[in-house]
């Protein structure tokens, strides 16, 4: 029997779920395996805290930290800092493939940011939210967002080096 709960869930996940699916592909870097576990995981929390989710001031905010928290157990996990996925896995080690476009080379630069700066950034420039929202889906300072976003795109100019696509961030 579903309750009056049930079906509010399923309602919130019909209608947010792509979204969930898209800012989480972004927190990972094009991980689209591990962007699907991470809202999965948020879904999850969200409804056994469903109550304390309807009653937040800022809904979107909290869904945003829910996910964020994810992405960050997630990369805690022992077995997830050596593993990559793949959707198709090779009979044998595919050799680095050198030439590619900016945004493959943006992804791999975003990968090798941690979790945090990296949301720091996709929060700030994808989504486009101002600092102290950020720092709410974060769960810290908006000094800290400020430093965190700094250093996130020094590292992504010292990787990319110099590119008039970086100028959108």
């Amino acid at each position: 029997m579903k309750t009056e709960r049930d079906e509010q869930f399923h309602q919130f996940v019909v209608s947010r779920r792509a979204a969930l699916v898209r800012t989480a592909t972004l927190l990972t870097a094009g991980d689209a395996h591990l962007a699907e576990d991470l809202v999965q995981s948020t879904l999850t929390k969200l409804y056994v805290a469903w109550p304390a989710f309807q009653r937040a001031d800022n809904p979107d905010g909290y869904v945003r930290r829910t996910l964020v928290n994810a992405l960050t157990d997630e990369r805690r996990r022992w077995w997830r800092r050596s593993e990559r996925s793949v959707a198709e896995v090779p009979d044998r080690v595919a050799a680095e493939h050198i030439t590619g476009d900016v945004s493959d080379g943006l992804r791999a630069a975003l990968r090798e940011l941690p979790p945090k700066m990296r949301a720091a950034l996709v929060f700030r420039y994808f989504y486009d939210l101002d600092v102290a929202d950020t720092a709410d889906a974060l769960g810290c300072s908006e000094g800290t967002v400020k430093s965190q976003t700094a250093r996130a795109l020094d590292r992504l100019r010292t990787v990319l080096g110099p590119n008039p696509s970086l100028a959108l961030l």
